[in-house]
C-alpha cells in the first residue's frame, strides 16, 4: 500500500462507520412504557375470558366452560379493585377520577361554542372503561345469582340483559378506540400489546412489574385446570337388553 491510499484509509470514514449512525437514527424510535405488565395481562384475560363466557352462554354442553370464565373474571376484576388502589399510577382510579371531573369544564366549553376535542376525547376513553368495568361487575354478579339459583328465571333474564350490554360497550370501547386511532394518528391499542408509547418523554411507569403479570396469568391457569379436573365426568352409555351378549 502506498502513502497515498494509506493516508485515504486512515482519513476518510469508511461507509460502514457512515452508515451505523443512521441506521441507529432509524431503528431507535424513542418512547416510554406507559401501561405496566400487569394491567396487560388483566386486559389480555378478561377480554379472552368474556368472549368465551359470551360465546358459551347459550350452550348447556359448555356451561361448565361458561361458569368457569364468569368466575374468572370475578377474580380479575378483583385483581383490577386492588391493582387500582396500589399499582401504579397510570393503572389507578385516582387517574380516571381526574379525568372524569374535567367533564364540568369540558361541558362548559361546548356551551360556549368551543370544542375541547382532546378533553371530550380523554373522557369519553374514561367513560368508556368505567362503564365496561361495571357492567363486568353486574354480568358476573347477576351469573352467580343466577348459577346458584337465589332468585326465580327472572335472573337470568337480568343475566342475559347485562351480558348484551357489556358487549354494546366492549364494541362501543374498540370502535372509540379505532377512532381516536385515526383522530391522533397513533395506535392507541398499542401500548396495551407492548406496553409503551411512542414519543420522548419520560416513563410514566417506572417499573414494568412482570413478575406480578406472570404470578396473575399462573393463577388463572391454575384455576382452569383445577375446575378442568374437579369436573363430574359423564356416564357411560348404559346397555339395553337387546345389546346383551347373553345367548
Amino acid at each position: 500500500m502506498n502513502t497515498t491510499s494509506a493516508s485515504l484509509a486512515e482519513g476518510a470514514p469508511s461507509s460502514a462507520a457512515t452508515a451505523t449512525p443512521q441506521a441507529a437514527g432509524r431503528s431507535a424510535v424513542p418512547s416510554r412504557r406507559t401501561v405496566d405488565a400487569p394491567t396487560r395481562v388483566f386486559h389480555g384475560l378478561l377480554a379472552l375470558c368474556f368472549a368465551g363466557a359470551y360465546a358459551t352462554s347459550d350452550s348447556e354442553r359448555w356451561r361448565l366452560v361458561h361458569v368457569t370464565l364468569g368466575y374468572t373474571m370475578v377474580g380479575l376484576l378483583g385483581f383490577r379493585v386492588v391493582w387500582g388502589l396500589l399499582g401504579p399510577r397510570p393503572a389507578r382510579f385516582t387517574t380516571w377520577w381526574r379525568k372524569l371531573q374535567a367533564l364540568p369544564q369540558a361541558l362548559r366549553q361546548v356551551r360556549q361554542g368551543v370544542w375541547p376535542a382532546t378533553l371530550l376525547q380523554n373522557l369519553a376513553m374514561a367513560l368508556a372503561i368505567v362503564a365496561v368495568l361495571v357492567a363486568v361487575a353486574l354480568t358476573t354478579a347477576s351469573g352467580w345469582i343466577t348459577s346458584e339459583e337465589f332468585t326465580g328465571d327472572w335472573m337470568a333474564e337480568v343475566h342475559q340483559l347485562a351480558g348484551n350490554t357489556l358487549l354494546a360497550l366492549v364494541v362501543g370501547h374498540i370502535g372509540l378506540v379505532i377512532v381516536l386511532s385515526l383522530l391522533r394518528r397513533r395506535n392507541l391499542a398499542a401500548p396495551m400489546l407492548t406496553g409503551r408509547q411512542p414519543g420522548p418523554g419520560p416513563d410514566l411507569v417506572k417499573r414494568n412489574i412482570g413478575w406480578l403479570a406472570a404470578l396473575l396469568l399462573a393463577a388463572v391457569l391454575a384455576f382452569w385446570w383445577q375446575t378442568w379436573q374437579d369436573a363430574p365426568t359423564r356416564p357411560a352409555p348404559t346397555t339395553t337388553s337387546g345389546d346383551s351378549d347373553d345367548d
